[in-house]
């Protein structure tokens, strides 16, 4: 040992003598800079609860907490922050989809109590809660992508000529560039009525394995590539990276994974267990909802008949969508599966009353989906006039090849889609076309892009205008009479109703008027003691949590039961249809159900706060 250190404690003895180079400061807090980077706020009125800011975190900082009821597009969670992890280094601000979440410039927080560092922002009552200052995100910057990629179509000057399909599809380059800005946060989940498995097909579709994007799609929808061309997409509407652009492009990246493969026998092999064998089953109509029930208890092993009054099955998605829409080869290539998977389809084929009491006696259930066929009526004068048809007719007659005159003028009343593919078909007729519609433009039913489309092809639409008769003129065409409404507040809340302004007319000279107000059920074709037990006397079937009606054995789904009118509805009819009838044929033998084709048994998801993919998608 060195005698340097022998002496080295002595030394650090001296220099505690020595006078200290600190100087005491009284603490006193100093105020921040404007943009200091403090405690988080948050905005819970804008928060959706999607969890963009959980999953950012590199520390796993944030956990989302259910903090209320959950409703449309927002999940009831919020994000929790635990400071024992954060590093201020505010990412989740700068990711947050709703511009919500900030960082305010307050930095001292002094308490004996570790656990009060965990905290909701927003929610827990914190001094800083109103504090305007701190980070927030720049204007015009953000981390995520709010700009859809555009989706190629036919010029309307040249699609009002021809009944090529409008929207021509993503190319691979352009899929996986849109499905690249899914965060991934599952509220289209919930928005979903089938609840399919969104961001997992989506994650897919980005990571270029469309083959497995397909799979899950079919995981609980057997009708993919009409929902990716037609459906109302409901879960876009709720898409967190929408709130402040453009949400996601899920019905087209959907269009995009099923349009790759022309024979899906050769991609969707179903894991399932064939649990149905030796049971039957009768499927009346062939609408989404019945073609559901087929396809899921087909591959299951029951014995599937589908019976059709049409010659083609798909219930509105073949009669009522024009093919410039939703083309033939796209139906057949899905139907192809069904019978693939062992469905029998009987089509051109109405069942009568004593073949539905025959089907009874045979089939182990019964599946009602042959949703709402009859037109509702005009309810002016001069309706029955020659020249006054439905527009349900006209797109029936159009699609099955029937010769159809709408002449060189048309007035189409209604404000849904059938209203809006009734005046795009009289368009490509040659027709000019005009729609009247009761109520304002914000109100009509019909899908946004269906109405803006119909517009760029030269359909007229005028508002508020109440018909009030159609007359024959002395050269054999129609005159058409109709008058302002005024909007009136609902009495039961909602949207405002039309009310006529009297003694004010309008009218117009047309070849054809086309009515498109609706549909409703008719029953004529069902036994008097079914009819009578099992639906209203409006037409309206009512089933329970199974989709079992008030007959036992007998289940429905579709138009006839809810008044949603699309299809992914009818389809989530099916579903619950399907696990209905498993429990009721099975359950009550003591059969287990094992491998549900549908995750959430129970309905949708009530929160789904980081949405977790499969296991075999990288995240």
């Amino acid at each position: 040992m060195s005698m340097k250190h022998v002496l080295a404690p002595f030394s650090a003895w001296a220099r505690a003598l020595r006078k200290p180079f600190t100087i005491p400061q009284e603490n006193t807090l100093r105020e921040a800079a404007p943009r200091y980077r403090g405690w988080h706020v948050n905005d819970v009125e804008k928060c959706i609860g999607c969890g963009t800011c959980a999953d950012i975190c590199q520390n796993v900082a944030i956990d989302m907490v259910p903090v209320d009821e959950p409703k449309k597009g927002d999940s009831g969670l919020r994000p929790r922050f635990d400071y024992g992890r954060c590093c201020w280094c505010a990412l989740c601000v700068d990711a947050c989809p709703t511009g919500s979440l900030g960082m305010s410039n307050e930095y001292f927080w002094a308490s004996p109590d570790g656990d009060s560092f965990l905290f909701t922002a927003g929610v827990d009552p914190m001094p800083w809660n109103e504090c305007e200052l701190g980070w927030r995100k720049d204007e015009g910057f953000d981390l995520l992508d709010h700009e859809r990629v555009p989706m190629p179509m036919l010029d309307p000057e040249e699609r009002i000529h021809t009944w090529a399909e409008v929207v021509l599809g993503y190319t691979e380059e352009q899929a996986r560039e849109e499905a690249s800005r899914c965060v991934m946060c599952g509220l289209c989940i919930a928005a979903c009525p089938a609840h399919m498995h969104i961001p997992d097909y989506i994650a897919a579709i980005r990571e270029g394995q469309d083959r497995l994007a397909a799979e899950i799609i079919y995981d609980n929808n057997p009708l993919p590539e009409m929902c990716g061309k037609v459906c109302t997409r409901r879960c876009e509407f709720v898409c967190s990276i929408g709130v402040n652009g453009d949400p996601l492009a899920i019905r087209w990246l959907k269009r995009y994974a099923i349009e790759r493969f022309d024979d899906l026998a050769e991609v969707v092999k179903p894991r399932v267990a064939r649990i149905g064998e030796g049971k039957k089953v009768a499927v009346i109509g062939g609408g989404p909802s019945g073609l559901t029930v087929a396809y899921y208890l087909a591959i299951r092993g029951f014995d599937v008949t589908v019976y059709e009054a049409l010659p083609q099955v798909g219930g509105a998605t073949f009669f009522g969508i024009p093919k410039y829409r939703f083309p033939m080869p796209s139906l057949e290539k899905q139907v192809k599966l069904l019978t693939d998977a062992g469905v029998k389809i009987v089509t051109n084929h109405k069942v009568e009353k004593d073949e539905f009491r025959q089907l009874l006696k045979e089939n182990d259930a019964v599946f009602i989906g042959t949703g709402l066929m009859k037109p509702y009526r005009l309810g002016a004068p001069g309706e029955d006039l020659p020249g006054v048809i439905y527009a349900l007719d006209l797109l029936i007659d159009k699609h099955v090849g029937k010769p159809v005159d709408v002449g060189e003028k048309v007035v189409v009343v209604g404000g849904g889609n059938v209203a809006i593919d009734a005046a795009r078909v009289s368009r490509r007729l040659g027709a000019e076309v005009t729609i009247a519609y009761r109520r304002r433009l914000v109100d009509m039913p019909a899908d946004d892009e269906e109405i803006e489309d119909a517009e760029a092809e030269g359909v007229e639409i005028i508002t508020q205008a109440i018909p009030l008769r159609v007359e024959q003129t002395d050269d054999g065409r129609l005159r058409f009479v109709w008058g302002p409404a005024e909007m009136v507040p609902s009495e039961r809340g909602g949207r405002p109703r039309p009310k006529l302004i009297e003694g004010v007319e309008h009218e117009m000279i047309v070849d054809r008027v086309i009515v498109a107000i609706g549909q409703g059920a008719e029953h004529s074709w069902m036994p008097e003691e079914v009819a009578e037990k099992i639906a209203d006397k409006k037409g309206w079937i009512t089933v329970d949590e199974n989709g079992m009606t008030a007959w036992e054995g007998i289940f429905a789904g579709g138009d006839l039961v809810n008044s949603t009118a699309d299809a992914i509805s009818a389809i989530a009819d099916g579903l619950r249809a399907v696990a209905g009838i498993e429990r009721w044929l099975l359950g009550r033998e003591g059969k287990e159900l094992p491998g549900r084709h549908v995750r959430e048994e129970g309905g949708p998801p009530h929160w789904l706060p980081k949405y977790e993919p499969r296991d075999d998608l990288s995240r």
